[in-house]
């Protein structure tokens, strides 16, 4: 079913290196990594296709995007080619082409199960829709298999409350709420969020986790949305898991 009610843009940060998976022997471009049968990127632009007609853009590296040119067919998204220092970076330079709507952020190696994305987008949506004061909801989940996971603490009612670097942070930072959670790498957020962005950037700041602990510093609501499982693609390894994890039964729909 397609979301088109709310006008919901999906936005894709390919801009990474890739080098642990080039050290482990993976000579292709992280995005173009086959997983279920798909390039990552095919598969995320495939799921994306299936929920909204709306635009879809990518950023990307030069490497990439020579690649793309030269085996791909990514004409029905918009491409912007920029290397750049971080994915907070990479979501200052897709800025002025998010516009004024909300939008979700993906990282092209993001392995989760379609339906439940699906259900995220829907609530994202719903919520805005309702009018309820949201400036983000963030896909998180309690499997954690990242090396270095960034925790993020709710309270009763899944407001985030904080983002930290380890359990032991959020124990002794003294924010309120429970810290079981990790960030799954999904970001539905809305324009509100472009201030406490730029203001980041014109401060020298990088890394996304920074940049999500400022939009919480500065005040604005975001919400924990629970997935089952979500796996990122680093090391060479972690194609086989995510495998494993594509062929297990599908959840039923809620």
């Amino acid at each position: 079913m397609k979301t088109e009610a709310t006008s919901i843009k999906f936005a894709v940060l390919a801009a990474g290196e890739g080098s642990r998976l080039a050290e482990e022997g993976i000579m292709v471009p992280k995005p173009f990594v086959t997983i279920a049968g798909k390039p990552m990127i095919v598969r995320l632009l495939d799921i994306f296709k299936a929920i909204s007609s709306t635009q879809i853009l990518m950023i990307t590296n030069d490497a990439v995007y020579h690649y793309i040119t030269e085996n791909g067919d990514l004409n029905d998204i918009q491409l912007i080619v920029k290397t750049t220092p971080s994915s907070m970076h990479s979501l200052y330079e897709l800025m002025p082409s998010l516009g004024n709507g909300p939008f979700i952020l993906t990282t092209v190696d993001t392995i989760f199960r379609e339906e439940e994305f699906k259900r995220y987008v829907n609530a994202f949506v719903q919520a805005i829709e309702r009018g309820e004061k949201i400036d983000g909801m963030m896909a998180v989940t309690d499997f954690v298999d990242d090396e270095k996971p960034l925790w993020v603490s709710t309270n009763q009612d899944f407001q985030i409350s904080g983002f930290h670097d380890s359990q032991e942070q959020f124990r002794q930072s003294g924010v309120q709420g429970e810290c079981r959670f990790v960030s799954g790498g999904i970001y539905g957020l809305t324009s509100s969020c472009f201030p406490t962005l730029i203001r980041c950037i014109e401060s020298g700041q990088s890394r996304m986790r920074n940049f999500q602990r400022a939009l919480v510093a500065d005040g604005l609501r975001l919400v924990a949305y629970p997935f089952s499982k979500i796996l990122d693609v680093d090391h060479a390894e972690d194609i086989q898991k995510a495998e494993a994890f594509l062929k297990q039964e599908p959840l039923n729909n809620k």
